[in-house]
């Protein structure tokens, strides 16, 4: 499996994994940083993010369990390198992306803001 930018020309892609229309994706593309996650050529996942506050924030994170904890790599990668904290907020039906955060090394802080209703539970990484 390969990282990479995200291109517009992704978003129908990326609209199937997230079920959002493609329009919104592609602002996405054009407003966050959005790496990719291919496997042999096709988009298997992606990770979109950005930085405000001293803080990387996950805005979006889809893919296989298995690419999960490569595709968190990126933002975490980024906060390194900036000096910065991480944070992803995580539904609670999202257990694979959950193991993902914590294995990548991230820490459970408390309870996120609800999303559609769901709660979700905000994970942190300090100086990672």
């Amino acid at each position: 499996m390969q990282m990479r930018d995200a291109v517009e020309a992704d978003a129908e892609r990326l609209a199937e994994m997230t079920d959002a229309p493609a329009d919104v994706l592609r602002n996405l593309v054009h407003d966050r940083t959005v790496r990719v996650l291919e496997d042999d050529g096709e988009i298997a996942g992606f990770v979109s993010y950005d930085a405000r506050d001293r803080t990387v924030h996950v805005t979006q994170i889809e893919g296989p369990a298995a690419g999960l904890e490569t595709l968190l790599s990126e933002p975490l990668g980024f906060a390194r390198a900036e000096g910065m904290a991480a944070e992803l907020v995580v539904p609670e039906d999202g257990p694979a992306v959950e193991e993902a955060a914590l294995a990548a090394g991230f820490e459970a802080v408390g309870s996120g803001p609800r999303f559609e209703g769901r709660p979700t539970t905000r994970f942190r990484a300090e100086d990672p």
